[in-house]
């Protein structure tokens, strides 16, 4: 992407890295006054004119590479890149730890990711406090798979109403697209010597039903902006907008004392007549520093935007603010290292659903800037933050991510290659993942496969999904299942012990994962005072604080206890339930009684004779070991007592 000022920053340090003091011809002097005022084509100009004829520098080389980096263009960024480190090696000059990140990111534009990672570990090496090589070494083996991961999840084309230079930004007003355009206007003479193209102005373009969109028009007075205007938000009710435009007053352009116009943000309603009133500045801007690229919570009482003010962690951070009930505004907080790096975090967007959106080039990502995603907890903490992965983002700039969460719908802004311009806005469609659950029910002594056994699928919650038979070969499969959520399954056979298994499936799509089944054979010789809990060792049968009823997980556990019941029809059982020491005597007694009755009705309910079952509860009367009330034990001691037997009465 075209890196002007109006969509990143560029703080002082940015251009301050020492490269090296040497002669200057008058040529390369009057391209770096080019070069520090943002002019990148008149630089890149005559950098590009010096080194053809054989005139080369480690300032010249860097400065060069660095206005193609500036201006989104990464993969002729990696070429200078490329021969500078070639040069200063050749020099001896020592180039600062940056380079070796900045030409990591130009390698991955043209794919190379071996060689990118292996510049951006020398980078953390360098620089061991900073995140961006903290984050890559805890994701260097995994980062690409992940992203990768995801590449069917969107379905992603170039919308038409792109020109041939920079279309960027997404914003939604009713039934129109609003977004900013450097497309040539009545002021067609005025270009950017950063990018030389002409200052971005809003557009909007009306979204048909049928999902095509109409020639785009100047929003209402912004198609004479002599600044760069871009990034408009705006309110459910559509009556106040939210911009960033370069630094104006009375309709002028104002630069700060070292001559650079910054970026602020400014607010605007619709007056009686639906038209937009003067823009009014944000009292938290400055002539200082840069603030831009707004972006409203669901509930509209905070406001997101990036920033390169004091206490920025990078060369800009995502900041929030709080809005009064009375319009005005709190005090403007960074979002801090959970979100925020060295590097660039940009164009902010809170869904619907909660969660924040922004652009990063301080993360291990595809190549310039990615978009991540973090969840908004409700006590307004982030989440872990993770990429929204491929094809939303590519190694080019991906940016301005937005997403309608009804229709899972959504826009995102990119630079890279098969577009129609610098930059193109591009439409997605989430496509739902799904995978499906297959394996084997099988015989734990002989693992030979169990045919015709039965294997219930649920959801994590216990809410049963569907019910499978197995083949001749134990062989089951699902339907296709949500991605990236918990499921159970219980298999279940003649003669043997039902089995309960969990997983949780991946953010692979269309794929199956296996999941084998073992079932234990029914224990064929029991005896008369034998206790089926340890017979058949069971998982303790858990209950909730205070209850008495049954939780699927013990139902599972007293499945196995009916199984055999069921194999021999004239065995009784006595049930006994038992509780530890802690807790009033008496009230143990009573608890234990409910437990012990309510698992006689569960079994009972699976159509085992009420005749053929007895029990009651004995509290804390029959301790197993030193537990008794006031000696300190540990919790698994005290969870030795918490028990149930199933004594066999008589077999025949």
């Amino acid at each position: 992407m075209k890196k002007k000022v109006i969509k990143f920053f560029s703080i002082a340090s940015f251009f301050l890295i020492t490269v090296g003091a040497v002669a200057q011809t008058s040529k390369e002097k009057k391209a770096d006054k080019s070069f520090d005022y943002y002019e990148y084509v008149n630089a890149i100009e005559i950098y590009e004119k010096i080194i053809n004829k054989g005139y080369k520098s480690v300032n010249t080389l860097t400065k060069l590479a660095d206005a193609y980096y500036f201006k989104g263009e990464l993969k002729t960024a990696h070429k200078w890149y490329e021969e500078l480190f070639i040069f200063a090696e050749q020099e001896g000059h020592k180039l600062p730890s940056e380079y070796y990140y900045r030409y990591a990111q130009t390698l991955r534009s043209i794919e190379d990711y071996k060689k990118a990672d292996e510049y951006v570990s020398r980078f953390a090496e360098l620089e061991k406090s900073d995140s961006r090589g903290i984050l890559f070494e805890e994701k260097k083996d995994t980062y690409l798979k992940e992203i990768n991961a995801m590449i069917q999840r969107y379905d992603l084309k170039v919308l038409p109403i792109n020109s041939v230079y920079s279309d960027y930004g997404s914003s939604i007003l009713g039934d129109q697209l609003v977004f900013a355009s450097a497309r040539e206007t009545e002021h067609g003479g005025r270009v950017h010597k950063w990018t030389n193209e002409a200052f971005t102005t809003l557009y909007s373009t009306v979204i048909s039903k049928d999902g095509s969109f109409s020639e785009p028009e100047p929003l209402d007075k912004f198609g004479n902006a002599k600044v760069n205007v871009a990034s408009a938000i705006f309110t459910k009710d559509g009556k106040t907008m939210y911009f960033t435009s370069n630094n104006f007053k009375k309709k002028k352009k104002v630069h700060n004392e070292d001559y650079y116009i910054l970026l602020k943000l400014y607010k605007s309603t619709l007056d009686e007549d639906g038209v937009w009133t003067e823009a009014v500045e944000l009292p938290f801007n400055s002539d200082n520093f840069n603030t831009a690229h707004p972006a409203l919570s669901p509930d509209e009482r905070w406001l997101y935007f990036a920033s390169d003010r004091s206490g920025t962690l990078g060369e800009s951070d995502i900041y929030r603010v709080f809005i009064e009930e009375d319009g005005s505004y709190g005090t403007p907080e960074n979002l801090g290292a959970r979100i925020n790096t060295e590097g660039r975090e940009t164009f902010p967007f809170i869904s619907k659903d909660n969660y924040l959106y922004f652009s990063s080039d301080g993360r291990p990502g595809l190549g310039g800037l990615d978009v991540y995603m973090a969840k908004l907890n409700v006590d307004n903490t982030f989440g872990k933050v993770v990429s929204v992965g491929a094809p939303i983002n590519s190694p080019s700039d991906d940016f301005a991510f937005y997403i309608n969460d009804k229709n899972r719908k959504g826009f995102i802004s990119s630079n890279r290659e098969g577009g129609v311009g610098s930059d193109d806005i591009y439409f997605f469609q989430v496509v739902d993942c799904k995978q499906q659950i297959e394996g084997k029910v099988f015989n734990t002594s002989t693992k030979e496969p169990i045919a015709n056994a039965t294997v219930v699928l649920y959801d994590n919650a216990y809410k049963e999904l569907a019910t499978i038979t197995t083949d001749a070969k134990g062989y089951y499969l699902t339907e296709a299942l949500d991605c990236n959520y918990k499921f159970r399954l219980k298999a279940s056979a003649d003669k043997f012990l039902t089995a309960e298994v969990s997983t949780v499936l991946g953010r692979e799509f269309n794929v199956s994962k296996k999941v084998d089944i073992g079932l234990d054979p029914i224990v064929e010789k029991i005896e008369k005072d034998d206790d089926l809990f340890k017979k058949l060792k069971l998982d303790p049968i858990y209950f909730d604080f205070d209850k008495a009823t049954i939780r699927p997980d013990a139902a599972v556990e007293l499945a196995k206890v009916v199984e055999v019941l069921n194999m021999y029809p004239k065995l009784k059982i006595d049930v006994r339930s038992h509780t530890d020491s802690r807790g009033n005597d008496a009230y143990n007694m009573k608890l234990s009684d409910r437990r012990a009755k309510s698992t006689i009705g569960w079994m009972v309910k699976q159509g085992i004779e009420e005749d053929r079952i007895k029990g009651k509860g004995y509290g804390e009367s029959q301790l197993v070991n030193k537990c008794a009330n006031k000696v300190p034990c540990t919790i698994k001691e005290h969870q030795e007592n918490r028990r149930s037997e199933f004594i066999i009465l008589n077999i025949e």
